[in-house]
């Protein structure tokens, strides 16, 4: 019988550096937060450090290789939604827009995924800026849906349709 502790050590420990690179990141502390997600890929690479990654470089506009972690992540997880929509956020802070939208999809389909409404408002946001009202009420509306009562969405939908009167 093999013995897995060391395997799931290593695990926990770039789990807890992780958590501690996404309270250094919400501290504005985004060169600690790189260095805490770099020490957790070195022990353990998983789907939410390298996304994580990419978010803190993204604050650094270092979208090429926020993009390239996300891609990584992934690899390694292709059912967490998160790099799926962080790299359609790159690409629309590119004005990458037909491409934001394919990663956008992706992300609103994948299965392990919060928080859900975010590709939906990302892409409610790609409509509104094409001109496209009736398809952005239509995302923004998915949106309520996984976050009823958000006065924000809520907002947005009241404006586009008072627009399109």
């Amino acid at each position: 019988m093999v013995d897995d502790r060391p395997q799931r050590d290593r695990l926990q420990r770039a789990v807890a550096l992780v958590n501690e690179g996404l309270r250094a990141q919400q501290e504005g502390e985004i060169e600690r937060a790189i260095e805490l997600y770099r020490g957790s890929l070195d022990l353990y690479p998983t789907a939410e450090a390298h996304t994580y990654l990419g978010w803190a470089l993204s604050y650094l506009d270092k979208l090429d290789e926020a993009i390239e972690h996300c891609r990584r992540a992934i690899a390694i997880d292709p059912d967490f939604g998160n790099p799926y929509n962080d790299i359609g956020v790159y690409l629309m802070q590119r004005n990458q827009l037909d491409e934001a939208i394919v990663w956008l999809e992706r992300a609103k389909q994948a299965p392990r995924y919060e928080p859900r409404h975010f590709p939906y408002i990302n892409l409610g946001h790609i409509y509104t800026r094409r001109g496209q009202l009736i398809k952005a009420i239509e995302e923004f509306k998915g949106a309520l849906k996984f976050a009823p009562g958000d006065e924000r969405i809520q907002r947005q939908i009241d404006e586009l349709s008072a627009a399109l009167n």
